[in-house]
């Protein structure tokens, strides 16, 4: 099994779309592929048409009193399931530091009991450096982190692989970060990318564009290529899942 966190700093990035997009992509590619959805504010489970409830909240998982596989959801596509969000996440970190043992191992121990069931799971991530990014810091495999080419967006990458290298051997995740976003007429935007580019040369080559398709994954409540499969942006989307998936030595 393995744990992709799909995370940033900054918000507005395309961090769910890119979840949900690539847990689709993987199911398609015969994976079981599980999406927990910890943004309390719940996209990618609304993405999935699926209520953002969880029976006894972030709390209720944490303490173990209801398992995780309890409260996954089957969605609408072969092979992908969803733990949806929940607004008591908006707690999580308060949750995390109440436990028996407080700590940044909670999520990983959460996450063991379904190496078994699952050969991929992305963690949609709610953008801040806390305690829950330290648990998902710790469990994941990989990072994935969608960058819009700007200035700001460029200093919160650079803050994020320096909080990395900083920590211990604990926070073993491999950084991945692409361009999210691209706008192919903006001048400022490419310069962003190639002094980006400069600075962390080891960024994915592929690069999502900003697409008014894939806004309206809003509007249709399905990942882009269930709906759109020729549109150029779920071809981006299938070339960031192969990255992805040689990045992570899985099968496809």
């Amino acid at each position: 099994m393995k744990i992709v966190g799909v995370y940033s700093i900054k918000g507005g990035v395309g961090k769910t779309s890119t979840v949900v997009n690539l847990g689709y992509l993987a199911a398609a590619d015969g994976l079981r592929t599980l999406v927990w959805d910890l943004d309390p504010q719940g996209a990618a489970s609304y993405y999935f048409r699926i209520k953002p409830k969880v029976k006894g909240g972030g709390s209720a998982l944490l303490r173990r009193k209801r398992e995780l596989n309890d409260r996954i959801k089957g969605t609408d596509f072969d092979l992908l399931d969803l733990l949806p969000a929940d607004f008591s996440y908006r707690h999580m970190d308060l949750l995390l530091g109440g436990t028996k043992k407080p700590g940044t191992a909670q999520l990983q121990r959460l996450l063991k009991p379904l190496q078994r069931e699952y050969d991929l799971i992305l963690l949609d991530c709610s953008p801040s450096i806390s305690l829950l990014s330290e648990n998902i810091f710790r469990a994941a495999d990989v990072l994935l982190v969608p960058v819009v080419p700007s200035t700001l967006a460029a200093r919160t990458l650079t803050q994020l692989a320096d909080f990395l290298a900083t920590q211990d051997a604990h926070y073993s995740a491999r950084l991945l970060a692409f361009f999210s976003m691209v706008e192919d007429t903006s001048p400022l935007q490419h310069e962003a990318m190639e002094r980006l580019v400069k600075e962390h040369p080891d960024m994915l080559s592929t690069s999502i564009p900003r697409a008014s398709e894939i806004e309206r994954m809003g509007l249709q409540r399905m990942p882009l290529p269930a709906y759109a499969p020729a549109h150029a942006a779920t071809f981006a989307y299938r070339e960031l899942w192969a990255q992805l998936a040689t990045a992570l030595l899985v099968p496809r």
